[in-house]
């Protein structure tokens, strides 16, 4: 896995999903969010909990496939299985580990505002929301909960923000203590703010769920919750 190092020089544009951060997403995401594993291995629980054979399984900004690997190595039935992701240069690192683990994974490189949703039964996005533009999240959130089979599942993990704005300070505070410890530079950590201005666009707790009851989920739910990381659970 290659070491992330994109941010240890001075940045000349807006984050984006580029071959730079392809290349080191993986290590980005283990360093950056805090209990990532935990919270891909408590996700993948849930979908097993429910897993049946031919259940249909979408991940939303699938970047490098790693969720959906891991989800494919426990399954104990064929569920189908497919990710979507607008980064030609994600999903060629996608094409190429599900190829070598030979795991019956279909990726398509789509706009999840644009793409057409139908018969979903688990649709997943972990940390992907955020870079949604707030009214299209919202209409998108609208269009998920329609392309939903009856009883279906949407489980997303989100960046949050607070009402308390010393809170909420004291909350980003201990994420960039947090991001010091997995070795990341105050210079690092300083580019990489200003890099995510205005491109990562973070709701309120509240904002979610009034988000997803609007949209027509009956059962709203937080399952994971660390400082501004949260992971939710909606059902029809």
């Amino acid at each position: 896995m290659e070491k992330d190092k994109v941010f240890s020089k001075q940045i000349e544009k807006k984050f984006e999903f580029d071959q730079a951060v392809a290349s080191v997403f993986d290590d980005m995401l283990n360093r950056s969010v805090p209990f990532y594993d935990e919270v891909r291995r408590l996700v993948i629980s849930l979908i097993l909990a429910e897993q049946k054979e031919g259940k249909k399984i979408l991940d939303l900004g699938v970047s490098t496939a790693k969720f959906l690997l891991d989800l494919h190595s426990k399954m104990e039935v064929s569920m189908q299985l497919k990710g979507i992701d607008n980064s030609p240069a994600m999903l060629e690192r996608a094409e190429q580990k599900c190829k070598a683990f030979g795991a019956a994974v279909d990726l398509e490189l789509a706009d999840m505002t644009e793409y057409d949703y139908r018969n979903e039964d688990i649709i997943v996005a972990n940390y992907t929301l955020q870079f949604i533009r707030p009214m299209q999240r919202i209409e998108l959130v609208k269009k998920l909960y329609e392309g939903l089979n009856s009883e279906g599942i949407f489980i997303f993990s989100e960046k949050v923000v607070f009402d308390d704005k010393r809170l909420d300070k004291e909350m980003i505070d201990i994420y960039y203590d947090y991001k010091k410890i997995q070795g990341y530079s105050e210079y690092e950590i300083a580019q990489k703010r200003e890099a995510l201005e205005n491109v990562l666009i973070p709701f309120t707790i509240e904002e979610n769920i009034r988000m997803c009851k609007e949209a027509g989920f009956v059962h709203i739910n937080t399952v994971f919750q660390w400082a501004n990381f949260v992971t939710f659970v909606a059902k029809k």
